[in-house]
């Protein structure tokens, strides 16, 4: 039987994150259930830094994890960030609306453009795409390269990861849990659940009262277009949130609906009216000629009934740890979601970087 202070279940983003903060101060095991990490949401994301992307509980945890993503947290080994850009855009003023309204000081201001400005920037933009939004500093993160950084650092910390490995059942016993893993048990002292899509179905194992956390559905299609010069387009956003597209190669580019489907925890997979939709609004913004549909995949978004991440301790049992509900954020907000979810862990003084933020905003149960 092998003896841990801690045990994260799930080694996507949240659980690597905070494994390489907390690996060196603890006996730390990661257990993840499929043979490799970041199979699922972390290992099909098409992320990207965007400032205002998620609204207020978010934009806390975007900002200050910008610097350390510049400067290749955790590896240090160059910039995980390629600047981008992104633009919003309405044929009317008032689609920009709900984009104008999450507008703060602590988050770089956007410049509204015309139909002059943005033709320059989307070329074989369709009549009535009249109004934008231009924010520079947008930037493509390495999903990858941050993923595999975080774990690397854990190891290296002496942390010990364990694929492969689903969580059978664990049992509070005394002041450890007795975690029954598929071919092992292992103990600790304290469980943290980073599980995402599965959020729940871990804490039930562990005989816990669920968040209620919900996964959804949200589809990436690429395709092949008849016009070339598209790796830097910007990152194109519909003002009423219906669709995004951006530049992948040459001449392909991804494009989502921006769905929103509500799941059950699972391996998921597209479906054709998402992928339809996806190629319709594309068609509706840029006269650009669709050659071939060449991939197409989807990834789950798992939410709080608030859209709130939860960093915290249970209510009801201290020795069981949330950390889950990042949405579609958990990689942008990576570098500070992991610093205050490892000071609360630890019980320590967040790190200066994130000592600004309201940690009370991400509390488990905050609403019972």
């Amino acid at each position: 039987m092998s003896e841990f202070d801690i045990v994260i279940v799930g080694g996507g983003i949240a659980g690597a994150s905070l494994g390489a903060r907390i690996a060196g101060k603890a006996r730390v095991a990661i257990v993840e259930a499929e043979d490799h990490c970041g199979r699922h949401s972390t290992g099909r994301s098409a992320a990207f830094w965007l400032a205002h992307y998620g609204g207020a509980p978010i934009i806390p945890l975007s900002i200050p994890s910008r610097e350390p993503l510049e400067q290749g947290w955790p590896a240090g080994e160059g910039s995980l960030l390629h600047r981008r850009g992104a633009i919003v855009i309405g044929r009317e003023y008032r689609a920009l609306w709900d984009a104008l309204s999450v507008e703060t000081d602590k988050a770089p201001r956007r410049e509204e453009i015309g139909r002059d400005a943005l033709e320059q920037r989307i070329p074989g933009l369709r009549e009535g795409w009249d109004f934008g939004l231009d924010d520079p500093t947008c930037a493509d993160i390495d999903v990858a390269a941050l993923h595999a950084g975080c774990l690397a650092a854990f190891r290296r910390a002496g942390g010990e990861l364990l694929t492969s490995s689903p969580l059978t059942s664990a049992n509070r016993r005394g002041d450890s849990w007795h975690v029954a893993l598929a071919d092992r048990i292992v103990t600790a002292g304290t469980m943290v659940n980073a599980a995402g899509a599965w959020a729940d179905d871990v804490a039930k194992r562990c005989g816990i009262r669920p968040l209620h956390v919900q996964p959804y559905r949200r589809t990436i299609v690429q395709l092949r277009v008849g016009r070339t010069g598209l790796k830097d387009l910007p990152l194109v956003i519909d003002g009423y949130g219906r669709f995004y597209f951006k530049g992948e190669s040459d001449n392909r580019v991804w494009v989502s609906p921006h769905d929103e489907t509500p799941s059950d925890p699972c391996d998921a997979a597209p479906e054709e009216i998402d992928v339809a939709r996806a190629i319709d609004f594309f068609e509706s913004v840029v006269d650009w000629p669709i050659e071939a549909v060449e991939r197409k995949w989807a990834g789950l978004r798992s939410f709080t009934p608030a859209r709130v991440p939860a960093y915290g301790f249970d209510a009801d049992e201290p020795g069981f740890f949330w950390c889950v509900g990042q949405g579609g954020f958990g990689i942008q907000t990576a570098p500070a979601a992991s610093a205050i979810a490892a000071a609360l862990l630890l019980g320590e003084e967040p790190a200066e970087f994130v000592r600004h933020i309201d940690l009370s905003v991400y509390r488990p149960r905050r609403d019972d």
